[in-house]
C-alpha cells in the first residue's frame, strides 16, 4: 500500500491547517489591533501584504529544498551541512534582495500617490522587519523539517503550510516593532 494515499494526506495534513488557520486567524488581530497606525500611514497598508510574504515565500523555498534533500538521502545531519548551509545562503539572498526591491517600489508607489516616506526610513522598515523575519523563519524552518524528518512525517507535508503562516504572523510583528524602534507612528 503507498504511503502517499488521499486519506494518509488529509489525514496528515489536517491538524497542521487548523493550527495554521489559528495562527492566521491571531495574524489579523494583531493588524485589527494595531489600525491606528496603519490608517495614519496608509503606505504602510500598500507595504504590508508584500513584505510579509518574502519570509514566508521564501522560508518555503527553503523547506521544499530540505525537503526534497531528505527524499535523496541528503540532509541527514544539521552542522556542517553542505545542503542546508547553500540553501540558506541562496533563499537569504533572493529575500534581501526581495525585501530591498519591495522598499524601493513602495517609496516610489508613495511618492507618486503623494504618502511618501523618506527612502532612508522606508528601507531600514524594510530590512529590518525583513531580516528579523527571514532570521525567525529560517530557524523554524530548518527546526520544522529536521523534527518532522525524524518523527517520521514527510517534510512536504509540514514545513511549508506552517512557514507560510509562521512568516505571516512574524512579518507583522517584525513591522510593527520596527516601525516603533524608527517611531514611525
Amino acid at each position: 500500500m503507498s504511503y502517499y494515499t488521499v486519506r494518509g494526506i488529509i489525514t496528515r495534513s489536517f491538524p497542521i491547517l487548523l493550527f495554521t488557520t489559528v495562527i492566521g486567524i491571531f495574524s489579523g488581530q494583531i493588524l485589527n489591533l494595531e489600525i491606528e497606525k496603519l490608517v495614519s500611514m496608509p503606505i504602510i497598508l500598500v507595504l504590508i501584504p508584500a513584505l510579509i510574504k518574502i519570509g514566508g515565500d521564501t522560508g518555503s523555498m527553503l523547506g521544499a529544498r530540505l525537503s526534497s534533500s531528505f527524499h535523496m538521502g541528503l540532509g541527514s545531519h544539521l552542522h556542517r551541512n553542505p545542503v542546508v548551509r547553500n540553501s540558506v545562503i541562496a533563499a537569504l539572498i533572493v529575500g534581501l534582495s526581495a525585501c530591498t526591491f519591495v522598499g524601493i517600489i513602495v517609496w516610489i508607489l508613495g511618492n507618486v500617490l503623494g504618502m511618501g516616506i523618506p527612502f532612508t526610513k522606508i528601507m531600514a522598515l524594510c530590512l529590518i522587519a525583513g531580516s528579523f523575519e527571514l532570521l525567525v523563519v529560517f530557524s523554524a524552518t530548518i527546526a520544522i523539517a529536521f523534527a518532522s524528518h525524524r518523527f517520521g512525517l514527510d517534510p512536504d507535508d509540514t514545513v511549508i503550510p506552517l512557514i507560510a503562516t509562521l512568516g505571516d504572523l512574524i512579518g507583522v510583528i517584525g513591522i510593527f516593532v520596527t516601525m516603533h524602534i524608527l517611531n514611525l507612528t
